[in-house]
């Protein structure tokens, strides 16, 4: 049975995470893209990265006048995001501790699970990192100028509606196919110089996203396995 102190707390703890989601941009992920509730889609492609140290002088050169005529044929912005993180190596320990239990000689147990151990106090000492090279490809509606002291209060006053909710989806194949096409041009644009693109699915969407909002929780909690991917709320 509850007491008026938990359903205070509850209550309090449910208006938080209402105020909070208030101020998230993202309305929705689906097919692959992001919605916003403001009415734009935005597309997450992820770059392979090449080592330009290693090129010849000539190809340097080739791969800097490439990505210049590149940038010169967008008639759209976009968003270039390296993100740092810590490398994470769960997967890869549960599968030594998987393989010690199997182990049926003693000796060679301790040793795997020994290795296991010195792999996780390795990646902490050293504080190693992985960098992942992000482009956002953009496709927002066509809106009137507004002065930056009036889209800085639109934008962080953001709130969503059914009504705004159904005209989003009333028009999304539409607007998807005009997002398709940007992603076609970023994408023969960015292979012309020989880095290789891969749109992200929506789970590694929604993983991208969680990561980014909650970076101390995603290190702890992961998300489960199981977890829709056909649409995701925010």
């Amino acid at each position: 049975m509850l007491n008026r102190k938990d359903d205070t707390v509850r209550k309090g703890t449910r208006k938080k995470k209402i105020a909070t989601q208030r101020f998230v941009p993202i309305s929705e992920i689906r097919n692959d893209t992001v919605l916003l509730k403001k009415g734009g889609l935005r597309a997450v492609l992820e770059i392979e990265t090449l080592n330009f140290s290693l090129k010849s002088e000539t190809e340097q050169q080739g791969i800097i006048a490439g990505y210049e005529a590149f940038i010169n044929t967008l008639t759209f912005p976009l968003q270039i995001v390296v993100r740092s993180t810590k490398v994470n190596i769960d997967p890869y320990i549960e599968q030594i501790r998987q393989k010690a239990i199997a182990q049926e000689n003693d000796l060679l147990r301790e040793q795997t699970e020994s290795y296991g151990v010195f792999v996780e106090k390795i990646v902490e000492v050293a504080d190693i990192m992985q960098k992942r090279f992000l482009v956002v490809v953009p496709l927002d509606d066509v809106e009137e100028k507004k002065s930056p002291l009036t889209q800085f209060f639109s934008w962080i006053g953001i709130d969503d509606s059914s009504s705004k909710i159904s005209h989003r989806r009333k028009y999304f194949s539409k607007k998807s196919s005009r997002l398709k096409d940007r992603i076609n041009l970023v994408d023969a644009g960015l292979r012309n110089i020989g880095l290789t693109t891969r749109r992200l699915t929506t789970m590694e969407l929604i993983e991208l996203y969680y990561e980014i909002y909650n970076p101390k929780t995603s290190q702890e909690q992961k998300l489960p396995k199981d977890l829709n991917t056909a649409q995701l709320h925010i």
